[in-house]
């Protein structure tokens, strides 16, 4: 299971510790993951997916998980989450 936001695409960073000697050393800063179902008030069901926390509460001011699809771009979307933007996409535009 990689360590990627399905929702923003958030992936592990490199940088260095640096001691109080100024001595540096590689290291990752990970994305805080979380494990959360999103319900799709459109499509009537929810969804798990693996996201950051940030992608939380940005999901959370947008107005749930339908809002958020509609702004996010395709290219930071995991293909479960890009499927479920154009399943939602295709129910708004026939109802």
């Amino acid at each position: 299971m990689s360590r990627r936001c399905e929702l923003t695409g958030k992936a592990p960073m490199t940088g260095n510790n640096v001691s109080h000697a100024n001595n540096k050393t590689r290291r990752r800063f990970l994305p805080n993951l979380n494990e959360v179902t999103l319900a799709s008030e459109t499509l009537g069901r929810a969804e798990s997916f693996r996201i950051s926390a940030a992608a939380l509460r940005t999901v959370d001011h947008r107005g749930g998980l339908d809002g958020f699809l509609a702004k996010a771009a395709d290219a930071d979307l995991s293909p479960k989450a890009l499927r479920m933007k154009r399943e939602i996409a295709k129910a708004q535009s026939a109802g």
